[in-house]
Parts: C-alpha cells; sequence; structure tokens
C-alpha cells in the first residue's frame, strides 16, 4: 500500500485492485453489439452513450461497430469515426488488465512528469498508448487529472494518484505488473 503525505492525497493510499471492467469483458460480438446500440438509442444524443456501452462491454471499439452505428443513428460512418478518434478514452483495441494514465498537461510537466513518463515507458517497455507485451498494463496519456496543484499526477484503474515521484511510480508499476 502507498503512503500519503497529507489527506489531500489520501487517493494514493489505498490497496491496488485489480479493475474488473479490464477482466470481465467478453469477445467482440456483433449481435451483442447490436443489443447495445439498441439499448441506448432512445436517448437523447445517443452517439456518445452508445460508444460508451460498447466500450465498457469489449473494452474497446471496435471497427465494425462503425457501421453499425451510423445505420442506427442514420448519420455517416466518417461521423461516427470522428467521434471514436476525437475522444481520447475510447480504445480501438482492448486495454491491459491495468490502465495507468500519466498527466501530461503543463502544470504536471513542470513539476516533473516529464521523467517519469519516460521511466513508465521504460519500465513498461512500450511507447505511451502501448500495453506492456505481457497485457499488465496500457499507459496511456491524459490531459490533465484536475490536480494541477499536487503535480505531477496520474490515474490507475480511475484511482487518483496525487504528487506522482519516483517511488510511488515504482510502486504503481511493480503492483500493476503482478
Amino acid at each position: 500500500m502507498l503512503e500519503h503525505n497529507n489527506e489531500r492525497d489520501a487517493p494514493a493510499d489505498r490497496a491496488m485492485h485489480q479493475d474488473s471492467r479490464n477482466l470481465d469483458r467478453v469477445p467482440w460480438d456483433r449481435d451483442i453489439a447490436l443489443e447495445r446500440i439498441r439499448e441506448h438509442l432512445g436517448c437523447e444524443g445517443p452517439l456518445l452513450p452508445i460508444l460508451h456501452a460498447l466500450q465498457d462491454e469489449f473494452g474497446y471499439i471496435e471497427e465494425a461497430a462503425e457501421p453499425l452505428i451510423a445505420e442506427a443513428l442514420n448519420i455517416t460512418r466518417a461521423e461516427v469515426h470522428g467521434v471514436i478518434t476525437f475522444y481520447h478514452d475510447f480504445r480501438r483495441k482492448p486495454a491491459g488488465r491495468h490502465v495507468l494514465k500519466l498527466c501530461r498537461a503543463e502544470a504536471c510537466q513542470a513539476a516533473g512528469g516529464d521523467p517519469l513518463a519516460l521511466r513508465a515507458e521504460a519500465r513498461l517497455g512500450v511507447p505511451m498508448g502501448e500495453t506492456a507485451a505481457d497485457g499488465s498494463v496500457t499507459l496511456e496519456p491524459v490531459y490533465c487529472l484536475g490536480l494541477c496543484a499536487l503535480a505531477p499526477s496520474a490515474m490507475l484503474d480511475g484511482e487518483v494518484v496525487a504528487r506522482l515521484d519516483v517511488a510511488r511510480l515504482d510502486a504503481l508499476l511493480a503492483e500493476a505488473q503482478q
């Protein structure tokens, strides 16, 4: 368990947990995708809810889903593709068992985020945006977690970590790779 310096960075003081959303996903299935699309057709502005539902179900948005969504919403495939590629949180391939997001915004860079990002890439053996060869961790950039006063910051499986330093990063990576 990681120790924290004070109450403001208490989210870092937690036992590592596996994000069950990354472990319990089903393989891509056209029929399930169509079912998820149909479930959200009644929503106002259904495109984003549909995309989130597909990613929640499969862990990523399969390219084959684009024409299904476009037809259901009576929009072009290009419009669907544009939204998927615009938002960084939508994935085109499954994530690792854990997802480590490192803040790449200016405040975190100024507080030492660049060397930490390079260290994470070196430890995992992959560049930002990729998954370690063993499937343990996907390393992703995020452009502000809203913790600028506690920079640099990260998010591991949805849990924020403030005041990231080499020791804390190494502990996160070690636990995630187990």
